[in-house]
């Protein structure tokens, strides 16, 4: 049997298409991710139009804040049961491990750096211009703090692979069907089936799919070059 690696992104504001396009590609995908444009557009009522239909949800949020807020964050989010959600790694060691709450199905997935920075960004920013220190540096310490994983950009995933061990999980957006692609706001982009050798364990792809004329058969082709 085929496991499922892609998270679809429902990056549209047009609720009535996003929930058509769910139930298109429902059997298809890993999960849907929810983000910050679905979430507060149609808040909760659309994700449990959404859940309704596939329960299988990353509620991408990216929480950053003082340890307690994040924790009663974390907690509300519980509730509606996403699969995966984020928080920000830079919030430091405290505000990681509150956002571990026990016997909560819901992993946490700490975020690195942006896959819209690049090395100029980060030198402004982090004060360190070489950005994959910088990236393996804070997969170290999610994992130190009991973090279920990661999001990473394509071209980190093996190095992070490697601090990080086989059972942390690494998700991946900046993913384009054609590698050739520059013209958007993903700095650090793969293909799919590139990122998946590298050591992904899921993709997060949105407008390859969700803007095409057909995205079940770009999904389904997705499905069959990383399987």
């Amino acid at each position: 049997m085929r496991s499922k690696k892609v998270i679809v992104a429902l990056d549209s504001s047009n609720l009535n298409k996003t929930i058509n396009l769910v139930k298109i590609l429902k059997n298809e995908v890993y999960a849907f991710k929810v983000g910050y444009q679905f979430f507060f557009n149609y808040g909760l009522n659309g994700y449990k139009k959404i859940y309704a239909i596939c329960p299988r949800i990353f509620l991408d949020l990216k929480l950053h804040d003082i340890p307690n807020t994040v924790k009663r964050g974390i907690k509300a989010i519980i509730k509606i049961k996403p699969l995966l959600t984020t928080i920000h790694i830079s919030g430091g060691d405290e505000m990681m491990q509150s956002s571990k709450i026990k016997k909560a199905r819901t992993k946490i997935l700490g975020v690195s750096i942006l896959t819209s920075l690049d090395k100029k960004q980060t030198k402004k920013y982090y004060n360190e211009s070489k950005l994959l220190l910088l990236v393996k540096k804070f997969a170290r310490e999610a994992k130190k703090n009991n973090l279920d994983g990661v999001v990473c950009s394509p071209k980190e995933i093996k190095f992070i692979r490697k601090e990080v061990g086989k059972n942390f999980i690494i998700v991946t957006p900046g993913i384009r069907i054609n590698d050739k692609i520059k013209s958007d706001d993903q700095k650090r982009t793969a293909t799919p089936e590139n990122a998946i050798n590298l050591g992904a364990n899921f993709l997060v792809i949105g407008r390859p799919i969700t803007e095409s004329k057909d995205p079940l058969k770009i999904l389904k082709e997705i499905n069959r070059t990383i399987n």
